[in-house]
């Protein structure tokens, strides 16, 4: 597989530079919760970064916004031991006006299109174009998107951009936590849009194409430190690990823009 392969000749790159950020320290633990659009990319470089810096990665999942139990917010709220957060720059930048994540310490990694998709067999419609796109939402049964930074946009400006609204009224259903391609690939949804690098990983659909650009969102994907972590020096290498150019290509490769940010300003 292709981000296999970047994965490994970025492995060596950074290994030098991991092994020097933990020979001060033992292993670690370190507890990282990473929204859905990163979370290929993540998976993908974990294994390396865990060879090289020794320290094991206890990762779980959850949307960026929303009131899901999983989403992020709500698991600072209730004081779960997290040290590294994943997730949609603009709900990151929110979280750390609020004094919820460490000052400083945000890396930028990647920026994320939306994209749609059918059920694998179904007809494709061709959305290249803004009048595609508003035949294709029109002409589905059920149309389904994300709780998170993408369903909002779809929800609250996009229809509106097309002139939609009412039509997709009782047809248009936002989907809290399951990602958007999994509604589709069981049939409980006929199109349906999300970050495209959520939609990747989904067996049994088709990505039939990214919005057009004249409506096209990008989604920035950000991380940053927790308060009060256990490992903070260890979630720095790891912030700095994720954002290094060497690992742009395994990024590229899950569907991101990887952004190849210098290393953080973390202090």
């Amino acid at each position: 597989m292709l981000q296999h392969s970047l994965v490994r000749r970025a492995a060596p790159l950074l290994a030098g530079f991991l092994l020097l950020a933990a020979s001060a320290a033992h292993a670690a633990d370190i507890r990282v919760v990473s929204s859905g659009g990163f979370a290929q990319a993540y998976k993908n470089l974990a294994p390396a970064y865990e060879r090289a810096s020794g320290d094991h990665l206890v990762s779980e999942w959850g949307p960026s916004m929303g009131t899901t139990r999983n989403a992020i917010p709500a698991r600072l709220a209730r004081g779960e031991p997290i040290d590294v957060v994943i997730m949609v720059g603009d709900a990151l930048d929110k979280l750390m006006q609020e004094g919820r994540l460490v000052p400083g310490s945000k890396v930028v990694l990647a920026n994320s299109p939306i994209a749609c998709a059918v059920r694998r067999g179904a007809v494709q419609p061709d959305i290249s174009t803004t009048e595609g796109l508003r035949s294709a939402f029109l002409q589905a049964h059920k149309v389904a998107y994300s709780d998170s930074a993408s369903g909002e946009y779809i929800e609250k400006q996009l229809m509106k951009t097309l002139h939609i609204e009412q039509q997709m009224q009782g047809k248009a259903a936002k989907i809290p936590a399951t990602p958007v391609g999994e509604i589709i690939a069981h049939g409980e949804a006929d199109f349906g849009c999300q970050q495209r690098s959520e939609l990747m990983p989904v067996e049994g659909i088709v990505i039939v194409g990214l919005l057009p650009p004249e409506v096209q969102r990008m989604t920035q994907f950000s991380a940053a430190l927790v308060p009060g972590g256990k490992q903070p020096e260890a979630g720095r290498a790891l912030l700095r690990f994720l954002a290094a150019p060497a690992n742009a290509g395994a990024i590229d490769a899950t569907g991101l823009e990887a952004a190849a940010a210098s290393a953080p300003t973390t202090h």
